[in-house]
């Protein structure tokens, strides 16, 4: 995903690695899944994360700025309808069916209810979370996540 962050915002490289499990971790050809651009604006972090394939998504974004990413990997509908319960791919380049894990942590807090997600058709997962402005006399429940339905 090498596009340019959209304007007013600057590309933000994280010390923090993206870490995978299920088949995010197993793709090793195909489109590839779970990898994240992170980008900053003065009131907001954007990030992009590739999700190719059919998949349903829960995202969970903490005050401290962790963000958990789980899903499934569905079949097509294609392959669902017009095949065999027998199914078995002779080559496997597109990420397989199955559960899949993505976290890793934006670079500073933020406001887990202030969160807008969209799926693009080109299977990019694109969230937009606004800073947090606490204020020093304000509570810190940074252990909370909030879920968010994409």
């Amino acid at each position: 995903m090498s596009e340019a962050p959209p304007p007013g915002f600057t590309s933000v490289v994280s010390k923090t690695p993206v870490s995978f499990s299920g088949t995010a971790k197993d793709a090793k050809v195909g489109p590839p899944l779970g990898l994240a651009d992170i980008g900053e604006s003065q009131r907001a972090y954007l990030f992009q994360v590739s999700l190719p394939g059919k998949c349903k998504v829960k995202l969970d974004v903490s005050n401290d700025g962790k963000v958990m990413i789980q899903g499934l990997v569905q079949d097509s509908d294609f392959v669902t309808n017009q095949c065999s319960n027998n199914y078995k791919p002779k080559i496997q380049q597109l990420a397989p069916s199955g559960t899949f894990n993505v976290s890793f942590n934006l670079p500073g807090r933020v406001d887990p209810r202030l969160v807008t997600s969209t799926i693009r058709n080109t299977g990019i997962l694109e969230v937009m979370v606004m800073k947090n402005k606490t204020l020093p006399n304000q509570p810190n429940n940074a252990a909370t996540p909030v879920p968010t339905p994409v």
